[in-house]
């Protein structure tokens, strides 16, 4: 019996213990004064300190098309495409969706189930990559601390095709 009590308690110690982090994404998508406006593919993942491909967390690009016919344009996604997207088949479950409107979209992934739940503590940075139709392309990138002790947030500004974009993680 005392080893079930201590063995449970010992449990309940690792598990009190245990670290759960949340990363929260701001990407603010301007509002451009052109003649014809497209939404944007947008790509949003994770790289390591060395550029290297860590996570894919979203890619907005136009589901309405027939027979998958917006994946055609993703490779106007170029980093992106280089790092991870000429491997995927698009939808990807969890990580794909339609492109969004002008203005701020929230994000939030956990590491619980999420493509966050491999990722070892240390530094990285999300990147976000737009392309537009009869428009530009541009990348920002934003460093943060994974599974830091403490709270960390930081931002870029976009020049064109995104606007500000915020990473915060909550330990």
């Amino acid at each position: 019996m005392k080893k079930m009590i201590y063995g449970s308690a010992l449990a309940m110690s690792l598990l009190s213990t245990a670290q759960a982090a949340e990363l929260a994404v701001n990407v603010q998508i301007p509002s451009l004064n052109v003649a014809e406006y497209h939404r944007p593919y947008v790509a949003i993942w994770i790289e390591d300190d060395s550029q290297k491909f860590m996570a894919n967390l979203a890619v907005w690009y136009d589901l309405k098309k027939r027979d998958n016919g917006g994946t055609k344009w993703l490779k106007d996604l170029r980093q992106w495409w280089r790092k991870s997207g000429r491997e995927l088949t698009m939808p990807v479950d969890g990580v794909s969706g339609a492109t969004r409107n002008v203005g701020e979209h929230q994000l939030s992934f956990s590491d619980k189930n999420t493509p966050l739940d491999k990722l070892a503590a240390g530094r990285y940075q999300l990147v976000v990559e737009a392309a537009r139709e009869g428009g530009g392309r541009e990348v920002l990138k934003v460093p943060f601390e994974w599974l830091s002790k403490k709270a960390n947030q930081n931002s870029a500004q976009g020049q064109e095709e995104l606007g500000k974009v915020t990473v915060a993680v909550k330990p």
